[in-house]
This record gives structure tokens, sequence and C-alpha cells, in this order.
């Protein structure tokens, strides 16, 4: 992804998601078949999306199979550690405080979600 993060649409997010949760690379209507509860797409709307995301640089496409095989080029944890930075960066001016603050005065978390924090911190501290 070099500095620069490539933005991923909602749509294009949950594409990556069927991609990143497959171990092994994954067909166009296999990931049409997952989608299907959320995106009342046809094919062709899901081959212009995959075609976007290869440009993008985040999947490739294998063809020489006879049939497209699609894998993440860009590993999840990756892509989510950028966004949370950048987002982080542009709302909360790089502060996890400012975003607690705002959500917890928002009644957005709950005390038992700054229970769980608390918990986790106090785990990563003993390691």
């Amino acid at each position: 992804m070099g500095n620069t993060l490539k933005k991923l649409g909602e749509a294009e997010l949950e594409i990556m998601q069927v991609i990143w949760d497959n171990e092994n690379p994954v067909t166009s209507n296999y990931i049409l078949k997952e989608l299907q509860e959320r995106r009342k797409w046809q094919l062709s709307t899901l081959m212009t999306s995959l075609s976007r995301l290869a440009d993008k640089g985040f999947i490739s496409c294998d063809r020489s199979t006879g049939r497209n095989l699609y894998t993440p080029v860009i590993p999840e944890n990756e892509y989510k550690t950028r966004a949370s930075k950048h987002f982080l960066e542009k709302l909360y001016n790089n502060s996890i405080q400012n975003m607690i603050t705002a959500l917890y005065s928002n009644k957005e978390i709950k005390s038992s979600d700054i229970q769980e924090l608390r918990n986790f911190l106090d785990r990563l501290e003993d390691e």
C-alpha cells in the first residue's frame, strides 16, 4: 500500500472480507453467493468491483486455471491497522483518548466496554 492509504468503499470492504476470510483463492461466484444476503448484485456488478479492487492493488486474479481465482494482496491486518491509524489521525487528532472520550460522552460505549478495555490494557502490560 506504500505510504498512501487506498480507501475501500463499503461494498469493496464487504468483498475483501469474503476474500480475507478464506485461506484459498475464491471465485467470483463464491463471492457473489457469500454476499447475496447483503447485496442483490448481478455477476457483472461484482466483476466491476473486483476489477477496481485489482486496479487499487488489493487483490490479484489468477486466470491460469481457466477460471478467475481471487487472492488478497494486502493482508487484512495491514489494511485495518492503516485504516484505523488514518481514521484516528483525521477525526481525533491522533488521540485514542479523544476518541474514547467522544464515544463515552455520547453514550456510544458503556461502562462495561471501558472495563473490557481496562482488562485488555492490563493484560498487555503483564506480557
